[in-house]
């Protein structure tokens, strides 16, 4: 307890140096603590984004390509599926239910997608939970459109107002179905997933807003909406669709049988196998961040080591003076490492701080843009493995001033050599 209270008094006499050198080991460990963080928190966001769909389908690309668009709304497909080879595979023995997918609109800056109600019963996320609606109902009529909940909040939009879908994935007034535009009649709880930030609305809207439309523009024939809905609005093909099968047991053969169809190219994807291999080909990024934090914690050691090196010079007097009244020279070794694990901690706990605060200040804005849900835990296994090694290398860097006191203090006496 004497020398604590020796490295408390000393250290409060050098505490301008000593706060900056607290100061730049939190910002280490902030940095360490926020990548592993964030690294979980986009992996589970990232896993959980669906979750009991067996199989996603859609025209040959590569399963990634296929994940992206159909799942995250991101990039296009290569082509399409006729209506007919997607009715003719949902009538499979071993099929339990499907969702058909069509993507290609877009509504200031967020993606379209159609469907059918069977989205709102099948489509599950996390461990197993369904949509939910936090107002209104699914879409019936063919104008009606179901909001993600970032859709809603982000553009303002409440039940039972009109919304103008756009031809492609960027909005501008040559592209606007503003002919037909779409009522809201339901917006989707908060999931965390790309459907926050999905508009939904049903097949036949889609089949309708495109029936005077003719490669990327308008024909000569001009539908409003009420001559639209005399029309068949039955699709003439799809982006994809979701399979649940009757059995989990089919899954590979009932992969195989559609990858080897022959009247169309397509390909079957295991949802939760392809986003594993996504996200180790995207962890790449994680190691780099990691590695980079780790630089920086050294600098922050390097920067202790080098102001409790400058202060040695200054402390020869302290440190004879302590040996003179009977302090062995073991004593100012642990008086240095004390001091050295002093500023380490509280760097520690600053830099937790730091991250908890941080973490209340961007968790809205990381959900919002970029769908992942950083939630305040408890530091875990991993976390509290990399303060324990902040620890130990602080021990072991503070060894270094600590031997250096420990040789000057056998040679030096009372009388300081100047």
């Amino acid at each position: 307890m004497t020398l604590l209270r020796l490295a408390l008094k000393s250290a409060r006499f050098r505490r301008v140096n000593l706060l900056l050198t607290v100061f730049s080991i939190a910002i280490s460990v902030t940095l360490l603590l926020g990548v592993d963080k964030t690294n979980k928190e986009a992996k589970n966001s990232l896993l959980n984004t669906v979750s009991e769909t067996d199989l996603i389908v859609g025209a040959r690309s590569g399963p990634v390509n296929l994940l992206l668009y159909s799942v995250f709304r991101v990039g296009n497909a290569t082509n399409n599926i006729s209506w007919e080879t997607y009715e003719e595979l949902a009538e499979m023995d071993e099929v339990a239910w499907t969702v058909p997918i069509s993507l290609g609109d877009s509504h200031r800056g967020f993606r379209v997608m159609g469907t059918t109600t069977d989205y709102f019963e099948y489509y599950k996320y996390g461990d197993e939970t369904a949509l939910r609606l936090d107002a209104g109902a699914e879409f019936d009529g063919v104008y009606d459109t179901v909001l993600g909940a970032d859709v809603a909040r982000s553009l303002g939009y409440n039940v039972g107002d009109q919304i103008v879908l756009s031809h492609g994935l960027v909005s501008a007034d040559f592209a606007d179905h503003d002919d037909k535009p779409f009522t809201v009649v339901g917006i989707l709880g908060k999931t965390g997933t790309p459907i926050d930030r999905t508009v939904h609305v049903p097949l036949s809207g889609i089949e309708a807003i495109h029936l005077d439309w003719d490669d990327g523009g308008r024909s000569a024939a001009q539908l409003d909406a009420e001559q639209a809905l005399k029309f068949d609005l039955t699709p003439t093909s799809i982006t994809a669709f979701m399979v649940g099968l009757e059995n989990k047991a089919f899954t590979f053969r009932v992969q195989r049988e559609i990858n080897d169809y022959t009247d169309e190219p397509m390909t079957a994807i295991l949802p939760g196998a392809t986003l594993a291999d996504f996200w180790r080909t995207v962890s790449t990024i994680e190691q780099v961040l990691f590695v980079i934090s780790g630089f920086v914690l050294v600098a922050g050691l390097l920067g202790m080591l080098t102001t409790i090196l400058s202060t040695l010079n200054e402390r020869r007097r302290e440190i004879a003076v302590l040996r003179a009244i009977g302090a062995r020279a073991i004593h100012v070794v642990a008086l240095i490492m004390i001091e050295t694990l002093l500023i380490v901690a509280a760097g520690c706990v600053v830099g937790v701080a730091m991250l908890y605060g941080l973490l209340a200040i961007g968790r809205p804005i990381v959900a919002d843009r970029y769908g992942i849900n950083l939630t305040y835990s408890w530091p875990d296994q991993t976390q509290l493995a990399i303060l324990g090694s902040v620890i130990f290398g602080a021990a072991i860097v503070g060894l270094i001033p600590a031997l250096v006191a420990y040789r000057r203090s056998l040679q030096d006496g009372l009388a300081l050599k100047v």
